[in-house]
């Protein structure tokens, strides 16, 4: 029987675990958290020195129970993950577990392979409790943000929204971006490139500098006309390119979104699975050192597979100084296994893994680089043609993605070049790039805001939350004026054509509530949108990890600033945080029209309550492609002028059009049929009456029976089914659903289960 009881946070961590240790030991998961403050209320006695209350979560009691019987027959090792998050979960097992944390037995491992695990069974150690203060400040802090701060934006801004110190600077960051890109105005010059013909290849050269109007450039070209150009300068240099790191968390998420398209939290997901299955090392690390065993694993593996030139011996110094999630950074456990992983997505992040962590000890990549200066008898400026030759692969041999060589064609000092095509292309200046998931990844770590364990969630949280989205933006067509003058030609031709302009994959764009929300708490709350700030408080979580500075010291020098800050909101208008603009006056009434932000999003108002005598405003929403600060008068007008008599059905029942929560629609009788992407202010009788014929041919072809008592057999989008508006009942596999009879349906719909109905629970935040 076994003597020793191992736990860990995962069932399949647990498994891989298993086959390293003998009969002795007997490996089981807590499945994650097991305690943690409880959802309602507050749980934090901030007169005590912000002491937490926790619980054990409903849904692990089971989980604890049968830990706490196995721990009393058996020594506990406590084997969670090595970074804050885990020493957590290890204490927080020896308080539930009625163990003592500075006696039991902790064990630590960056990977899941038998040297490791007994390599970590021969030197235990006990709790590590500055981690776990460090954890625990954060978890602290987090509480009181958000149970102090989410009701002031119920109050002022709309119910149900959330903040939190990460996710509200993460959201400002986008909100920014998008300000700075809308602000943006693009600068135009012209970038004229002389095309030359030498024995079949073509010599790009580009003029040394852009001209800023277009005049400018066809009077160049026109220069150009009978011009003779030759080679007046061949510079030729030896140049590299150096392999990157091994991954830390941020890079490998940065690089499986552009590389494979993952999101930040599919790549977390996928590592995880690699970790636990002892395919890579621990996957939350800012750290980019590789240990000996790995570097000399990586030596073998590259000389005797491509040759010892291949090799270069590399510890790259880690650019964060509280690096303390892991102590190495992301690579295969094994070099040898060349493919790992249980599906396709996994074996082609591991293929990604390994070769980042390959090359970073491979030799660079040696490149001769060439400079042709191409002069004309006209012009006193230059053009340039540039090259690159790969002269040795070196890590580019796994590891490629570079650039495309550019091979010139064979010139040589002096020579005479044939006349060119020549031409004059216009070019915009470009402007800030939205964020991909990756991209903000990579901005919160410059500013040092949030750990490895953090990105994922919070970039999860700020979309879940309805402050961003991603999406795709098809762009904006713009024309790009050209000019051109063929080979030989004296006429400057005119070559103009249209580009789509802004458009993006992907992206993280804010909604308005992102703006409103941030506008709000950069007035109101300046501590906790400052990216100094939120920096500076990382880095007093890095002192207590360290064990420098008391963690409830840390939540109360940040408290007594922010707490009255909560106290002071009380006393702002919800009016100013609306955003309100007065759009204009209706020209009919003369009352006031405003576009403002109201409790589901944009809108607009007409007229204004100031007493209880008068009249309630009118509200429309805003016409599609408006935002408050660009909807105009003449616009908001028409919205008011719906609900749109549009005319009559064929028989005689009208047909209105509005807009509704989900968009346009028009509606006869208790009909409502969808009209996207049409207008309500202006479709036309006939589209109307065909989007109808359309909806009622449709919603008659998705009843294969209907009975006079108000029973349905349907065409379902997962198969058909019967109902009677109250339950709805399966078919079995082996009936027709066609053959069915009343009598059948309604002994199928008297054994079917009751629907089940759905429930809200608004949380009240104590006084």
């Amino acid at each position: 029987m076994a003597k020793n009881l191992v736990i860990v946070e995962s069932p399949a961590k647990a498994k891989t675990i298993e086959k390293f240790l003998g009969s002795d030991y007997m490996v089981k998961s807590s499945f994650g958290h097991i305690r943690d403050l409880p959802k309602k209320g507050l749980n934090i006695d901030i007169e005590a020195g912000f002491v937490p209350t926790y619980e054990i979560s409903s849904d692990k009691k089971k989980v604890v129970a049968e830990l706490r019987k196995a721990a009393k027959t058996h020594e506990v090792w406590l084997a969670s993950d090595e970074d804050r998050e885990g020493e957590a979960i290890a204490w927080h097992l020896a308080q539930a577990l009625k163990l003592d944390p500075t006696k039991t037995k902790r064990i630590v491992f960056h990977e899941i392979t038998k040297p490791a695990i007994e390599a970590a069974i021969k030197s235990p150690r006990t709790v590590n409790l500055p981690l776990v203060d460090a954890q625990q400040a954060r978890r602290v802090l987090d509480r009181l943000v958000g149970y102090e701060l989410s009701p002031v934006l119920w109050k002022k801004v709309r119910t149900g929204l959330s903040a939190g110190r990460v996710q509200s600077v993460a959201v400002r960051i986008i909100v920014e971006r998008e300000r700075e890109i809308e602000a943006f105005e693009a600068e135009s010059s012209f970038k004229i490139v002389a095309s030359f013909t030498i024995d079949g290849q073509t010599l790009n050269a580009e003029l040394s500098t852009k001209l800023s109007e277009v005049s400018a450039a066809e009077a160049w070209l026109k220069q150009a006309v009978g011009a003779h150009f030759s080679v007046s300068d061949i510079a030729q240099k030896p140049g590299s390119r150096s392999p990157g790191a091994p991954f830390t968390t941020s890079t490998l998420q940065q690089e499986a979104s552009r590389r494979l398209g993952y999101s930040v939290k599919q790549t977390m997901t996928l590592a995880q699975r690699l970790y636990e299955s002892g395919q890579i090392t621990y996957m939350r690390t800012d750290s980019t050192i590789l240990s000996k065993t790995a570097l000399d694993a990586a030596h073998k593996h590259i000389v005797d597979n491509y040759g010892e030139e291949y090799h270069q011996l590399r510890q790259f110094k880690t650019k964060n100084a509280s690096a303390q999630e892991a102590h190495e950074a992301i690579r295969p456990t094994s070099f040898s296994n060349l493919t790992a992983g249980a599906d396709p997505q996994q074996k082609k992040l591991y293929q990604l893994i390994w070769q980042r962590a390959i090359a970073s000890q491979m030799a660079p990549a040696k490149t001769e680089k060439t400079e042709v200066t191409v002069v004309s008898d006209k012009h006193a400026e230059h053009l340039i043609a540039k090259g690159e030759i790969l002269r040795f692969d070196g890590f580019l041999k796994v590891y490629g993605g570079g650039k495309d060589d550019t091979l010139l064609p064979p010139v040589a000092k002096g020579d005479k070049l044939p006349t060119p095509n020549i031409a004059a292309t216009e070019t915009f200046s470009r402007g800030p790039a939205r964020f991909s998931e990756a991209a903000l990844v990579k901005k919160l770590e410059e500013l040092g805001i949030g750990r490895p364990s953090t990105y994922a969630p919070t970039i999860s949280t700020i979309q879940t939350r309805g402050y961003v989205e991603k999406a795709d933006l098809e762009g904006v067509p713009r024309t790009v004026r050209g000019l051109r003058l063929p080979a030989g030609s004296e006429t400057v031709e005119t070559e103009d054509k249209v580009e789509t302009t802004g458009a993006d994959r992907g992206k993280l764009v804010p909604t308005h509530i992102a703006e409103v929300t941030t506008d709000f708490l950069v007035k109101h709350f300046p501590n906790i949108v400052d990216f100094d700030f939120t920096a500076r408080v990382e880095a007093d979580f890095d002192q207590v990890a360290d064990g420098k500075e008391a963690w409830n010291k840390t939540i109360a020098n940040f408290y007594k600033d922010f707490h009255p800050l909560v106290e002071q909101s009380a006393d702002i208008s919800r009016q100013e945080v609306s955003q309100a603009r007065l759009v204009g006056n209706d020209p009919k009434t003369d009352a006031p029209i405003y576009a403002r932000f109201g409790r589901f999003g944009p809108m607009l108002q007409r007229g204004e309550v100031e007493n209880e005598e008068d009249k309630k405003p009118d509200f429309a929403t805003l016409p599609t492609g408006t935002t408050i600060d660009t909807v105009t008068l003449e616009q908001a007008l028409e919205m008011f002028n719906l609900p749109r008599l549009v005319g009559q059905t064929e028989e005689g029942e009208e047909i209105k059009a509005n807009i509704g929560r989900f968009g346009p629609y028009v509606q006869i009788g208790k009909t409502f049929v969808s009209i996207k992407p049409l207008d309500p202010r202006t479709i036309t009788l006939e589209e109307a009456r065909q989007l109808y014929v359309e909806k009622l041919q449709k919603d008659k072809d998705k009843y294969i029976k209907q009975f006079a008592s108000g029973i349905n057999v349907i065409k379902g989008p997962y198969g058909p089914y019967i109902t009677d508006g109250k339950k709805n009942a399966k078919i079995p596999k082996d009936q027709e659903p066609a053959d069915l009879t009343e009598e059948q349906c309604k002994e199928l719909l008297k054994t079917a289960p009751a629907k089940k109905k759905r429930t809200f629970k608004r949380r009240t935040p104590k006084k």
